[in-house]
């Protein structure tokens, strides 16, 4: 049934309980005899305990028109939010019908919303009738006790309800909850070796003296020959700022060389990226500039470009950071010792940290999740392992596992995975170092974010794929073999998205209109909640956004299920590769020392102009010039994702449905589920274009 907000029953519960003394609404009076005079006093008070009640209702009622005034408010926001959409969806071109992905499932979503609003409409006739709607175990009258043609077609969709759909459904969701449950649990396995790190302070250890002079006067060292390259592809807002802070790397100059590898289609930005090359060239810095004119097999065709170069073979190691990668000047030195008297250690990864964490709600959701990957999932495997997934950047390799291992394959949009799957089968091993930190930047818009996971969970499901006969054939032991497969693979790439979207995104809202597979309070409440728990504890000082955290997870599984299965059955969209959009944010050290190079810009300039050919320096004076003197940028604006708003719209069709039955937890869940998809369909979520 639908609760009450009568308040007079709780008022009238509440003034007959206890003695007055209990109940300070009261007046105590003293009685010292039978004098009726004695009495008085109190049917003053009774007289002003009505008022009392009636200023408490009034604040009851004051309290609610409030209430409704602030969800009014929220949904004309809402409303008028979605009519700036469809006005900027109408000034904008839209992409062509061939780059729209998951049709299908947006079809099967748009039949589910009809189909339940539908059925929402026989409840609340059903509801309206008084037909006990709420009770599972309902009676089912016999046909001839039926009255009126809808009471007969609602019998029939209960009895259908009960014999055809209810079975499955609880056989899914029963699935579905052994899936999360497991995967909870490998969760708290993960969370319990990160606090046994702590709490036993295991770090990788380092030789302190692998970088030391051999004699004083510090003519031959134990420094050894890096290659540092730095992949990049149409990275206007970010090429600068990472070739200085690679080309300030703390390393003997004829110890190292840079190699800037652009993919770039675009001219203008090729000239730019030339002159900045050319610029630290002049300085002495040991730096090249390569393009490809064919841009084949994407980040892992550049790479694999590179390293058939003939001087590659004088190098021992190589580093390597995407274009919005800052390192700090010691990286190298923090980096390269593990390697000494360590012949079987094939990578050394460094962690990430971000300059726009704090930009936007999206940036601050998404730091939660890289923190808990970073300080957990790879510090843990890496310490009892030796093995975790390449992260693509801010890791240096032996260049000698590279060749072993088979070098760069342009197979798969996750080349990181991939060679690190095949160097682990290879019997290389990995170190994570938590210390070590790089700058980068996350997506500031959904649009970008959107894409970079799309290839984050379709690339592995590809991998799996083409891996899995090599993995059965390996050398490696049986538990390692189980670990690839099992946790590696099935249970974080394929599974998690699979029951997220399933169970809280069909599952959960179908049991509103199927109250016979009712999922248990603890699986939509409780378990969700103490696992966003254990993923914010990396980063603690996020704990006011465990539950936008929480939705905006179940919100992003649609995307994630797309792309495993995708990736899993190589649809069209699996070997989609977009670069992420980057805003070319700075640090605070990076300002000060933009302001000083700033400041030095003019005299850099002249020295450029002496040392650089005629040539190159006209055409990147026209090049620059095309640039400040373009025209009107072409309009951007914030999209709307039909996907998620059909799901929005199901979520909030099942929470109505959820009030008829007043479940509590499920309705609220379903509510605030429902306007978060409706968020994120509106692109209201991370960074919006004015």
């Amino acid at each position: 049934m639908v609760p009450s907000f009568d308040f007079s029953n709780r008022w009238m519960k509440d003034t007959h309980k206890g003695t007055p003394v209990e109940n300070p609404i009261f007046s105590v009076v003293e009685i010292n005899g039978a004098d009726a005079a004695a009495f008085r006093p109190a049917e003053k008070t009774r007289g002003r305990n009505v008022k009392q009640v009636t200023w408490f209702l009034f604040l009851k009622v004051y309290h609610a028109i409030g209430c409704v005034t602030w969800f009014s408010t929220v949904m004309w926001s809402v409303l008028r939010a979605m009519r700036k959409r469809l006005v900027q969806r109408e000034g904008v071109a839209l992409e062509s019908d061939k780059l729209e992905k998951g049709k299908v499932l947006f079809s099967v979503i748009k039949v589910f919303l009809v189909s339940s609003l539908v059925v929402l409409v026989f409840e609340v006739v059903a509801y309206l009738q008084g037909w006990h709607i709420g009770n599972p175990s309902l009676h089912i009258p016999r046909a001839a006790d039926l009255e009126g043609l809808m009471h007969f077609v609602y019998v029939a969709w209960l009895r259908f309800r009960g014999e055809y759909i209810a079975p499955p459904l609880r056989a899914l969701s029963k699935f579905c909850v052994v899936l999360f449950l497991i995967q909870s649990v490998d969760r708290m396995v993960l969370c319990f070796g990160c606090f046994w790190i702590k709490y036993k302070k295991i770090k990788p250890r380092i030789d302190e003296d692998a970088l030391k002079v051999d004699d004083i006067e510090g003519n031959a060292c134990n420094h050894p020959m890096v290659l540092v390259q730095i992949p990049m592809c149409n990275e206007r807002e970010v090429y600068e700022q990472s070739i200085s802070a690679v080309c300030q790397i703390d390393w003997p100059r004829d110890r190292l060389l840079i190699q800037v590898l652009d993919d770039s289609d675009d001219e203008s930005i090729q000239w730019l990226i030339k002159a900045e090359v050319t610029k630290w060239s002049q300085k002495g810095i040991n730096i090249i500039y390569r393009h490809r004119i064919v841009r084949t097999g994407y980040k892992a065709g550049n790479l694999k470009s590179a390293m058939s170069c003939d001087y590659v073979k004088d190098y021992e190691f190589v580093a390597i950071f995407d274009a919005d990668f800052q390192p700090n000047p010691d990286f190298l030195k923090q980096t390269v010792p593990y390697f000494k008297d360590n012949p079987e250690l094939g990578l050394v990864q460094a962690r990430w940290a971000f300059v726009n964490k704090d930009e936007n709600l999206l940036t601050r959701l998404q730091n939660i999740n890289l923190c808990f990957h970073f300080e957990v999932e790879q510090q843990v495997n890496g310490a009892f392992l030796n093995f975790f997934g390449f992260n693509g950047t801010a890791g240096v390799w032996r260049i000698k596992a590279l060749e072993e291992s088979g070098g760069w394959l342009e197979r798969t949009t996750v080349e990181d995975m991939d060679i690190a799957v095949r160097a682990h089968l290879h019997g290389w091993k990995f170190i994570f170092v938590n210390d070590v930190k790089v700058l980068c930047e996350v997506p500031e818009s959904y649009e970008a974010y959107r894409k970079q996971q799309h290839r984050w969970h379709s690339g592995p499901m590809q991998l799996f794929r083409l891996c899995l006969p090599a993995i059965l054939r390996s050398k490696i032991s049986a538990w390692k073999k189980g670990n690839l497969i099992l946790l590696f693979f099935m249970l974080r790439k394929l599974i998690l998205p699979f029951y997220s979207f399933t169970l809280f995104c069909i599952i959960l809202p179908l049991t509103m209109f199927v109250p016979e597979a009712e999922l248990p309070l603890w699986v939509i409440c409780y378990v969700p909640v103490f696992m966003s728990f254990l993923n914010i504890l990396p980063a603690p000082k996020y704990f006011p956004f465990i539950v936008p955290y929480l939705l905006f997870e179940n919100t992003m599984s649609v995307t994630k299920f797309i792309a495993m299965v995708s990736g899993l059955f190589q649809l069209g969209s699996s070997y989609e590769w977009i670069v992420t959009k980057k805003a070319g944010r700075l640090s605070e050290s990076d300002l000060v020392v933009a302001a000083e190079r700033e400041a030095k810009s003019t005299i850099e300039h002249r020295k450029i102009h002496r040392g650089a050919s005629d040539s190159l320096i006209v055409e990147s004076n026209q090049c620059k010039e095309r640039k400040e003197t373009s025209g009107t940028p072409v309009k951007k604006a914030n999209k709307i994702y039909k996907k998620e708003l059909t799901l929005a719209f199901i979520l909030l069709t099942a929470s109505v449905r959820s009030l008829l039955s007043a479940q509590g937890v499920h309705f609220y869940y379903l509510l605030f589920q429902g306007v978060t998809f409706l968020l994120v369909g509106l692109d209201l979520i991370g960074e919006q274009m004015s």
